[in-house]
């Protein structure tokens, strides 16, 4: 069976075998990448198996695929790796648990030097940045990298000269670990660093940097953002879109406003698959009201007349957001679009009598903009139904718009 399978299953106890005693470094290395994945800090046998490989397996990488696979799993799993092999006592107070893995982090054993790094970014304590900082220039690339991530969790400006110079590390995982760590400090120095990297040679980078960028807390680096719009790698130009509507939701007003219209432009000059579907999705997906609506706003104004369906499905959707901004926006939006089945999916929102008031009221309202003889009926039929004011009153409106009113 496959170790996919097993996670899938959830079977445990054939995978902690299988990353205890295979024959094979690879399915070592794998299953214990998924044990991360899907295992329980509570589950003692997959801890110590993971604590097994982590301290005593013959492969490097199996080694650091254990040390992983206890951070993914959280609940103080590493601390229990180095409380075994360095006698740290995990309910130590954080000044000394700082002591005790800066410690570690000196071991001769590349595996701990990570956990230790993996431990000090998981206390968040201020005092592990110096500790950390040594381990920048650790010579083992997975210290480094791991020595990156944790300051970045711990968000502490002062080592952004120090994370900046690793951009220019020779291992690829430990520059974009520091383009990531900056992303996250997101202090003016660190993010002007980044965008440097939105030219670099390597794609993954170009990718961090640009998703790192949406950390920023103005508008200012919008426009450097649009321009990786036209990258030639997709997974750039999409998160480029991701990071846009971030950093214009969390603008102040006057900002965002300055940039809208240069973001419009840029935004409609590329392929529909670029900025369609990430706009999508964050109208979809989107917990904040402000992304939403700078999504629903966007997708009214770089789509074409006849968009794709899963770009009027969620504007449709949207016309029964909580917030009443999305819901208004999603109609200014829908009656700029154009086709059949725009129109049809509201007449299906209109007739849908389990949708909310508002909702079935805004299709009423939209189908007076983009509807034809198949809306007219629709309308006329609803105004002779038992349905709530507001959605006869916006038919009517309606109706009266498509010539269709009747005395």
């Amino acid at each position: 069976m496959s170790l996919y399978k097993l996670a899938r299953d959830n079977d445990m106890e054939t995978l902690t075998d299988r990353a205890k005693n295979s024959d094979s470094a690879a399915v070592r290395r794998r299953a214990a990448e998924m044990l991360g994945d899907v295992g329980d800090p509570e589950d003692d046998r997959t801890v110590d198996v993971l604590i097994h490989l982590a301290r005593n397996d013959d492969d490097d990488s199996v080694r650091a695929a254990g040390v992983d696979a206890l951070g993914d799993l959280g609940d103080g799993c590493v601390e229990r790796l180095l409380a075994e092999e360095f006698g740290v006592d995990p309910a130590a107070a954080d000044w000394a648990a700082v002591r005790a893995y800066a410690k570690a982090l000196q071991s001769s054993v590349p595996e701990f030097r990570m956990a230790a790094a993996n431990a000090l970014g998981d206390l968040g304590d201020s005092d592990a940045v110096k500790p950390l900082v040594g381990g920048l220039g650790d010579d083992d690339p997975r210290v480094r990298e791991r020595a990156c991530y944790a300051l970045g969790q711990i968000g502490d400006p002062r080592p952004v000269g120090k994370l900046k110079q690793r951009l220019d590390d020779d291992h690829g995982a430990v520059k974009a670990a520091a383009a990531d760590a900056l992303g996250t400090i997101a202090s003016q120095p660190a993010l002007s660093a980044l965008v440097d990297l939105l030219d670099d040679d390597n794609p993954s980078i170009r990718r961090v940097a640009a998703n790192a960028l949406g950390n920023a807390s103005s508008a200012e680096p919008v426009p450097m953002l649009a321009s990786a719009l036209g990258d030639e790698h997709d997974t750039v130009r999409r998160t480029a879109v991701f990071s846009i509507i971030e950093l214009l939701s969390n603008a102040p007003t006057k900002q965002s406003h300055a940039v809208r219209d240069a973001v419009v432009s840029e935004l409609k000059q590329a392929d529909d698959e670029t900025v369609l579907g990430p706009l999508t999705e964050i109208l979809e997906e989107a917990s904040q009201a402000r992304q939403r609506r700078n999504a629903v706003w966007f997708l009214g104004r770089v789509t074409s007349d006849d968009p794709p369906e899963a770009v009027v499905d969620a504007l449709v959707e949207a016309l029964g957001d909580d917030d009443k901004m999305t819901a208004q926006f999603a109609a200014t939006s829908i009656s700029n679009l154009d086709g059949l089945y725009v129109e049809s999916t509201l007449i299906s929102l209109l007739r849908d009598d389990e949708a909310s008031t508002e909702a079935r009221a805004k299709a009423a309202y939209s189908l007076g903009d983009v509807g034809g003889s198949r809306a007219k009926e629709a309308l006329d039929r609803i105004t002779d139904e038992d349905v709530e004011k507001e959605v006869r009153k916006r038919a009517f409106a309606s109706l009266s718009k498509l010539g269709g009113a009747r005395q």
